[in-house]
């Protein structure tokens, strides 16, 4: 349709105020006929011109057909056409344009129900092909898009849909830029905003990530244990081979474990004889510095 200018329509005020002006005169020379004739006629200069003058802005281009036959491009800027003659059915914006879409209840490869949305950045860059050879090709666009990404989703597993966005949205980009190059359009680049999966799906999917968290945890831990034990395995063989090390390091451990608080420690007597702590038997209680043995 054709855009209103506001050019247009004061070129149409100007030329029908200077016909009313050439009707005031011709009423005075030729009577109430003349000035008539003057008016339809000024009338009908004003009306061809304002259809003549056409400006496009700078991201618009103006497809002007002739006789029904195409004939041209117009814009950016000023530019006249033949009225009754030319016509202007299109006027195509080549800016870039987004346009969101989505998938809903889509079944992936391993038949998993999703939501799916996305957004679509494209821009015209041939409107001569958008405006011949495609109806409507903002609709044409929208229904590309959803069909080409429920066939991306039904090809798809779901794990590879939830972590692999990027690449799904690549793959979703050559594909309707594939269907929508004859018609003068490149898509630019596919976002997919967001999946939605079922709320009882999504449960069982965290019990699962819970489950391998804590499965992880104990390997951990399991490979900790079995460090630990082949470090106290090298520290035995140290201890064997040096006796007086083995007695410091039973020493300094009975140390750190009654000098917190007090306590009551059951301490073989064999151990306090290894230690050469003397050959009193029973139980050593200490507190806070004091050292009691209990038979």
């Amino acid at each position: 349709m054709k855009k209103n200018s506001s050019i247009s329509s004061l070129v149409f005020i100007v030329i029908l105020g200077f016909g009313c002006l050439a009707t005031y005169a011709a009423y005075g020379l030729w009577g109430v006929a003349g000035a008539v004739a003057v008016a339809l006629a000024a009338f009908l200069f004003a009306w061809f011109a304002a259809i003549a003058i056409n400006i496009a802005n700078q991201w618009d281009r103006a497809v002007v057909l002739r006789l029904g036959r195409f004939r041209n491009l117009e814009g950016p800027g000023f530019f006249l056409i033949i009225p009754i003659l030319d016509s202007i059915p299109f006027w195509i914006d080549i800016r870039i344009i987004t346009s969101s879409f989505k998938a809903e209840k889509t079944l992936t490869k391993d038949t998993v129900p999703v939501d799916v949305d996305a957004v679509l950045f494209w821009k015209v860059i041939d409107p001569r092909k958008a405006a011949l050879d495609v109806a409507d090709y903002r609709n044409a666009i929208s229904w590309a898009s959803q069909t080409a990404l429920r066939d991306v989703i039904g090809k798809t597993v779901l794990a590879d849909l939830l972590e692999g966005r990027e690449k799904l949205g690549l793959e979703l980009r050559r594909i309707i830029d594939e269907r929508t190059e004859p018609w003068g359009i490149n898509v630019i680049s596919v976002e997919v905003k967001d999946v939605l999966i079922p709320s009882g799906l999504e449960v069982a999917m965290s019990m699962q990530a819970q489950a391998e968290r804590e499965r992880q945890a104990r390997v951990i831990l399991g490979d900790s244990e079995r460090q630990i034990a082949e470090k106290f395995g090298e520290a035995s063989k140290t201890y064997a081979d040096n006796p007086t090390a083995f007695h410091l390091r039973a020493m300094n451990m009975l140390y750190e474990g009654l000098k917190g608080n007090a306590t009551i420690v059951i301490v073989p007597s064999t151990a306090v004889e290894s230690m050469q702590l003397g050959a009193l038997p029973g139980i050593m209680a200490m507190g806070d510095g004091a050292a009691k043995k209990v038979p």
